[in-house]
């Protein structure tokens, strides 16, 4: 076990509730929702995971997605309950936010019925038969966040039936490199159109044919957008999007000139 991780567990954001279950803690850097209670806590090494990175369902008895990440390594899990006069999706939406001010790359970022089966969700990626409820009341993200290690986040926000809203926070460190994921595109969209911009930093000067294609599929998505190109690349990435058949009516650039790629949305 990795004696690095087990010394990044603190107690961040809000204090530690009197109620929460013993020997648990927050996950570093992600402060927990006000009120929050953690009444589920595992921490283990060697644990492997499945992470969809698509809707999910049952087919003949067998859990079907289109594409997901199989990782193995030392998880993290915490399950809070919330006050119940807030859902599942607002503490999802905060945690969400906190994730991508820190850097962390979206994966796969779903709400509502476009998830798939809550049961499925529920029992058998997050073995947590409490976190079963109605499908419009869901939310799903996988991030990849900005550190030494190959570490995944997820997070998973669901109010029951009965009213009562819980969050799972998951987080994955690898125990081996995960190599190269590349996000869902329509998570891409989801992240530009809430938040106005996407920071790809990572991305070379020189575009990569596999990424133009995936910012084109982005912008296919919804063809009534227009975006602004920024970093050093931009004049080429605008090129290669163009060579994409999106049109360079959609595409502007800005003066910046920061490593990477960035993309803003034009209004």
């Amino acid at each position: 076990m990795r004696s690095a991780w087990i010394a990044g567990l603190t107690l961040l954001g809000c204090a530690a509730s009197a109620a929460d279950l013993p020997g648990s803690a927050d996950l570093e850097g992600l402060a927990r929702f006000p009120q929050a209670q953690i009444v589920g806590f595992k921490q283990n090494s060697d644990v492997e995971r499945i992470y969809p990175l698509d809707s999910i369902r049952r087919i003949s008895g067998k859990l079907r997605m289109s594409d997901q990440v199989n990782a193995t390594g030392d998880l993290l899990a915490i399950t809070y309950q919330l006050p119940d006069h807030h859902s599942g999706i607002e503490a999802f939406s905060q945690a969400r936010k906190q994730l991508v001010k820190q850097g962390a790359q979206l994966l796969y970022w779903c709400e509502g019925r476009a998830c798939g089966s809550s049961s499925l969700w529920a029992n058998q990626i997050f073995q947590r038969s409490m976190l079963y409820g109605p499908e419009a009341q869901q939310a799903f993200l996988l991030a990849r966040v900005p550190a030494e290690a190959d570490d995944l986040v997820a997070l998973y926000g669901i109010t029951r039936g009965n009213g009562r809203p819980y969050l799972q926070v998951e987080r994955l460190q690898s125990a081996t490199p995960l190599g190269v994921i590349r996000p869902n595109p329509a998570t891409l969209l989801r992240q530009l159109e809430s938040t106005g911009e996407l920071r790809l930093p990572l991305l070379p000067a020189e575009p990569v044919a596999d990424w133009a294609a995936l910012l084109a599929n982005v912008l296919r998505l919804d063809s009534t957008i227009r975006i602004s190109l920024g970093g050093e690349g931009a004049p080429a990435w605008r090129e290669a999007l163009v060579a994409e058949r999106i049109s360079a009516r959609r595409l502007e650039l800005d003066d910046g000139d920061e490593a990477g790629l960035s993309i803003m949305l034009l209004r």
